[in-house]
């Protein structure tokens, strides 16, 4: 559990995550490839690929490229936040405060009165050379305050937000400049900096906490917890009939339009690339598609102690029982009988603790990268993840022993030889 901790600690941005994710593969002596370069691959080998430093593709070669299918593990590297606008000072009164905008949907509370941080990446020019840099300030550098009851009586009985006004961070007194401090902080000129991504992190590191210790919080467990166990099971795991491929997107919390997201060409492009550097017949990719299967890992919701009516009474879940298994009639998460029987199958023969999951049917609830993936890699698919509390809070809680299985689960996967002919899987 300690280095699931030393993980999120570590990873408080989603270039800060793919950075630790690369150490990883790194240490188990994979390649890193270059999208500017053309592949040389070889079978049996071991590859990854990182787009706009905040997304990471990994994955084995199989024996032979032309009898192989795909078995793929995807999650995401970001989290709901601010991020610090470009022209960011703002003068209020006698103090300085950063002009901030709202990254996907979090919970606008949770992030006041409780020290707070920078981190991200900076461009920086140095004589003909552009150069990316990883930012973190590393410090309790910024509050949200709230406003006193005595202002605001009636803030127990909820207010409104105004993420221009209401979630502004207090950087200091008016003489505090964050591009003065961001150039000290890189040891350069402040005109070397010549763009940012800075985003504002909770400082609280994580913690086991509950009467056994069964519990753990921490911030950015949603979707961290998940990229990197998904990772572990990945590294232990091995087919060598099977292309494995572990993926970790950018930009799920804000659609995943862009570049390096789940609706972009990252994973599609690159099995193309991934086949011809291998030497595959016309046909392979298509054929590995069809006898494959992804799995989409990104949390779940755990019933609530205070709020008991939120779940459907017959599909509710709970920490520290399992690997959740998602499904939505609308196919907001892409869960099939046929996927979720061969992902069951697996479980049961390894033993993997596994638990179902919908929401109410008055509860529209949220959405995930599996059904956005599947528009540019049109593979069978299964939603999961772990249950956990305050998804989107700047601190969240999930269950302990739910670590351990969900390693252990994707191991399995990655480990099994899945047979398909038709609509008949031999599992083994």
């Amino acid at each position: 559990m300690e280095d699931l901790l030393n993980f999120l600690a570590a990873a408080k941005t989603q270039y800060h995550a793919v950075r630790k994710l690369k150490e990883m593969l790194d240490k188990e002596g994979f390649k890193e490839l270059n999208e500017e370069e053309t592949y040389e691959l070889n079978p049996l080998e071991k590859y990854y690929i990182i787009r706009n430093s905040s997304s990471i593709m990994a994955f084995k070669t199989p024996k032979n490229i032309n009898d192989t299918y795909l078995k793929i593990v995807a999650s995401h590297t970001d989290s709901p936040t601010l991020k610090v606008k470009p022209n960011n000072k703002l003068i209020l009164d006698q103090y300085s405060s950063l002009n901030v905008e709202v990254y996907g949907g979090p919970i606008y509370s949770s992030f006041f009165d409780r020290p707070l941080s920078l981190a991200g990446r900076a461009y920086i020019k140095k004589n003909d050379k552009i150069l990316e840099t990883l930012v973190d300030f590393d410090s309790d550098l910024l509050v949200i305050p709230n406003e006193c009851i005595h202002f605001n009586r009636e803030v127990n009985s909820g207010k409104n937000y105004n993420a221009q006004i209401d979630l502004i961070p207090l950087l200091g007194n008016k003489d505090a400049d964050l591009n003065k401090m961001l150039a000290a902080n890189l040891k350069v000129r402040e005109d070397d900096i010549l763009s940012f991504d800075l985003q504002v992190y909770n400082r609280y590191r994580g913690s086991i906490i509950g009467a056994n210790k069964e519990y753990f919080m921490a911030p950015q467990i949603d979707n961290l917890e998940s990229a990197y166990l998904t990772l572990k099971g990945f590294l232990d795991g091995n087919d060598d009939e099977a292309l494995n491929i572990y993926v970790s997107f950018d930009n799920e919390e804000v659609g995943s339009r862009t570049k390096q997201g789940a609706g972009s060409g990252f994973m599609s492009t690159n099995l193309v690339r991934i086949f011809k550097a291998l030497g595959a017949l016309d046909d392979a990719l298509d054929k590995s598609i069809a006898r494959g299967l992804l799995v989409s890992c990104d949390n779940a919701h755990a019933v609530h102690p205070n709020d008991l009516g939120k779940t459907d009474k017959l599909n509710k879940v709970y920490m520290n029982e399992g690997i959740v298994i998602k499904y939505n009639a609308n196919q907001a998460y892409t869960t099939d009988a046929m996927s979720s029987a061969v992902l069951k199958r697996i479980f049961e023969l390894n033993n993997i603790k596994y638990q179902e999951f919908t929401n109410r049917s008055d509860v529209r609830g949220g959405s995930t990268l599996g059904a956005i993936s599947t528009q540019m890699v049109s593979i069978p698919s299964v939603d999961i993840g772990l249950a956990q509390l305050a998804m989107h809070s700047a601190c969240e809680t999930a269950g302990v022993y739910d670590a351990k299985i969900l390693e252990s689960g994707m191991k399995a996967f990655y480990d099994t030889k899945i047979k398909k002919e038709k609509n008949c899987y031999n599992i083994k």
